[in-house]
């Protein structure tokens, strides 16, 4: 079955066919160990390249000088389902339509993942009665989910068929999205009745505890974790085996601009969840009721979980598109050939070990395959160093519409639509522009590792912005005593006789520009009217409120917050925009560094190791330690009858120390473990093979 070429004198392992009018040998490697006779093939006129594949898509290259193209059907290279593979369908075979399906299920997962559930968690503490630690645990479920799978995801997918554990994957996460909107549908209405609102001074009053059933919702939290569980296991593959698939079917060249254009859909799935989630919220939670309150009320609830409906419909839907790619997109040995390895070669040749075709098929291959990563030093600094960055981002994207909403005074609505407003054009921007400089300059794993450590230090300096904060609004009996008293307690004289109660949270701004737990609170009496400019209620015969007598403003009281007359944001969303963009524009690199400096058949592999390292030391301890930090800043907890619900209001001076000093102690603290880490590493190394005093 071999043909003979240049008169004969030796044999090939590749059938060689010659063109006459160029008197060149062009080698057409087999596929396994089939003749390549089995296949009948058509030469044409075009122009290809030494080593295409039969059924490669067919491109005119100018500069190769050959006038021989292989053509030849392979169902094994066809888009479609099974037996189904319509001829239309296979337009879609391409990269460019790869990037495009992955990158819109990398998108409607950032939206849902790091978007709505960042951008509603302040809802879901209030509406379920949670604390933030639990609402840090319920973000870190995603992580926790992802890496327990992420070692047998990318170590079997990788040398499996790769849009299918994609397209898979994807239905998963459709699933955990209508979990994760579940408890809407499950639990009680959310009402707030219109006395309870306004809660006016009366000594009649009747404790809403009287009336309350046992068991709180709370136990929620359980259902929110599953559907983040779920969340996690599907979006493993698409970090891990859809990169892979994207980087080993186009030119080596233009991977890193697939790669950044991957990333960008994925850092603007978020941003596209902020400003949705800060729509939604806008919307009360019960569309089908009507209220009184506005999204300024504190006991607003906006309807966090429609973005979770749309947003699972979406991935259920591209998910068949990506279960219908083959294994290999046509043309992609082509790509293989021309790929220049850059692995890290160790000095006892157990690297070459990687190269093996049946190497990383059997589970007994996954020690050795896990001990050939950590040999690599670039990998393992690599990982270190993206753990370090990942425990900044998780906690602040869980956290940071929080953070502008007490800082700044701003709603649920606002915080989350301005949040997303920076991380638009920041990640986003930051992601593009990472993947298109490592083109331009064509940089190596050196050279990327130079660029992002440079990233990594203007990003660091940067997060000195969180030393900024805003003064606390003045709070009646809880931060400043009330008038003609000395001590902190919500009961004074001018409201013992109103038979206030702690359940009822709706804070009203005095004439004295102090603020107060509740109308009550404040001793008012009536309703005077409501304001035409803003639709808030105006309190009347506030007997707790000290006003301008002269202007007529003693005793009145408006609803809602005081305002903040803290002028900061506009420098804090500059800097913060540095700090995201900066962040974002070393991602795509890095994982460009990661494909480059590990043997081909370990990609994926290696991918969900840096994962497993990335989730383990940042992504799922960074959102439990913020929210904790968050929590010891809380100054008035909610009381649900005895029992401590979520916070009311935080120190604002606090909340930023807490946040700045948790981001530094990881930084620090990373940084040891990386020189810590690599030392063991390399004794442990030095030890089995009998070297410690080589190894000083």
């Amino acid at each position: 079955s071999f043909l003979h070429c240049g008169g004969g004198k030796h044999i090939t392992s590749s059938p060689q066919f010659i063109d006459p009018s160029l008197h060149r040998t062009l080698t057409v490697p087999l596929r396994g160990a089939m003749p390549v006779l089995l296949n009948p093939h058509i030469f044409t006129g075009a122009s290809s390249v030494p080593g295409q594949m039969h059924g490669a898509e067919t491109k005119p290259h100018a500069e190769t000088p050959l006038g021989l193209q292989l053509i030849s059907p392979d169902s094994d290279q066809l888009c479609g389902w099974g037996a189904l593979t319509p001829k239309a369908m296979q337009v879609f075979n391409t990269p460019r339509w790869v990037l495009f399906f992955l990158s819109v299920a990398a998108f409607l997962q950032g939206m849902i993942v790091n978007g709505l559930i960042n951008t509603v968690i302040t809802s879901i503490e209030r509406r379920f009665d949670l604390h933030s630690y639990e609402s840090g645990l319920i973000v870190s479920s995603y992580d926790i989910a992802s890496c327990i799978c992420v070692i047998f995801v990318s170590y079997f997918g990788g040398t499996g068929h790769k849009p299918r554990w994609l397209g898979w994957g994807v239905l998963i996460m459709a699933l955990g999205s209508l979990v994760f909107a579940l408890p809407h549908f499950t639990s009680p209405p959310y009402q707030v009745s219109l006395p309870e609102q306004t809660g006016m001074c009366s000594a009649n009053r009747t404790s809403p505890c009287q009336d309350k059933e046992g068991g709180g919702l709370s136990s929620y939290r359980f259902v929110f974790m599953l559907g983040q569980f779920l969340h996690g296991i599907g979006a493993t593959p698409l970090y891990t085996l859809g990169v892979t698939y994207l980087d080993e079917n186009v030119n080596s060249n233009y991977a890193p601009v697939y790669v950044g254009i991957f990333y960008a859909a994925a850092v603007l799935g978020p941003a596209a969840g902020y400003l949705l989630g800060g729509y939604f919220l806008s919307i009360f939670t019960e569309i089908h009721l009507t209220t009184e309150m506005t999204p300024e009320d504190p006991n607003w609830i906006g309807a966090w979980w429609i973005g979770f409906l749309v947003g699972g419909a979406a991935a259920l839907l591209i998910s068949f598109p990506i279960l219908g790619y083959p294994r290999q997109l046509p043309g992609s040995q082509e790509y293989a050939s021309m790929r220049v390895s850059e692995a890290h070669q160790l000095k006892d040749g157990s690297h070459t070990t990687a190269s093996d075709p049946q190497f990383g098929k059997s589970v007994k291959d996954m020690p050795r395959s896990v001990l050939l990563l950590l040999k690599n030093p670039t990998f393992v600094f690599l990982c270190l160093t993206v753990a370090t960055v990942a425990t900044l981002v998780a906690g602040v994207s869980a956290f940071g519409p929080k953070f502008l909403e007490s800082q700044f005074n701003l709603s649920a609505s606002k915080a989350s639509t301005l949040f997303g407003y920076i991380v638009v054009p920041a990640g986003g921007g930051g992601t593009l522009l990472g993947g298109y400089i490592v083109k331009r300059f064509n940089l190596r794993c050196r050279g990327i590792i130079r660029f992002c450590m440079i990233c990594a230090m203007t990003s660091l300096a940067a997060i000195f912005i969180f030393l900024i904060h805003c003064p606390n609004v003045p709070m009646a009996g809880v931060t400043a005593p009330y008038h003609f008293s000395l001590d902190l307690n919500l009961t004074v004289d001018c409201n013992a006789n109103c038979s206030c109660v702690r359940e009822l949270y709706n804070p009203v701004c005095g004439a004295d520009d102090m603020m107060y737990y509740s109308p009550c609170h404040a001793g008012c009496t009536s309703i005077n009217h409501t304001d035409v400019s803003t639709g808030k209620q105006v309190y009347s015969g506030c007997s707790c409120v000290v006003g301008n007598v002269s202007w007529g403003e003693e005793g009145f009281a408006l609803a809602g917050k005081c305002g903040n007359s803290c002028y900061h944001l506009p420098v804090f969303l500059t800097v913060f925009f540095i700090t995201i963009t900066f962040t974002f524009l070393c991602q795509s690199p890095t994982v460009t560094a990661i494909l480059r400096c590990v043997p081909d058949s370990q990609r994926s592999f290696a991918l969900g190791i840096q994962w497993v390292v990335v989730r383990t030391l940042g992504t799922i301890p960074g959102p439990i330690a913020f929210g904790a930090m968050i929590d010891i800043s809380c100054l008035l907890w909610q009381d649900q009858c005895g029992e401590q619900g979520s916070c009311y209001l935080y120190q604002n001076s606090t909340m930023s120390q807490y946040i700045l000093i948790t981001a530094i102690i990881y930084k620090v603290a990373y940084r040891l473990t990386c020189h810590l880490l690599s030392d063991l590493i390399i004794t442990i190394l030095c030890c089995c093979r009998g070297q410690i005093l080589k190894c000083g």
